[in-house]
C-alpha cells in the first residue's frame, strides 16, 4: 500500500510540472505540386524552405497563419 501511495504520489508532482502545449507556427511553406498541392509550413527561413524542395519540385511561400512574436494577432 505504501509503494501504490508513493508512486501516486511521483505521479501527481510530475504531471503538475507540465505546461500547455501549443502549436507551433513558421513563416515558410512549402508547397509540393504532386497532383493536389501539398503543404508543408515548418520552416523559418525561405532558404531552409528552398534547400527542402531541391531535387523533388514545388515552391516556397509565405505562412498566411504566422504571426511574428513582435506583433500583435489580427483584431476581431
Amino acid at each position: 500500500m505504501r509503494i501504490a501511495a508513493f508512486v501516486l504520489a511521483v505521479f501527481a508532482c510530475v504531471a503538475g510540472f507540465g505546461g500547455a502545449a501549443q502549436a507551433q507556427t513558421y513563416p515558410w511553406c512549402a508547397v509540393l505540386n504532386m497532383g493536389d498541392a501539398s503543404y508543408n509550413c515548418g520552416f523559418v527561413s525561405r532558404e531552409q524552405c528552398r534547400a527542402s524542395l531541391s531535387g523533388i519540385g514545388g515552391f516556397c511561400q509565405r505562412n498566411p497563419q504566422y504571426v511574428s512574436p513582435g506583433r500583435a494577432g489580427p483584431r476581431h
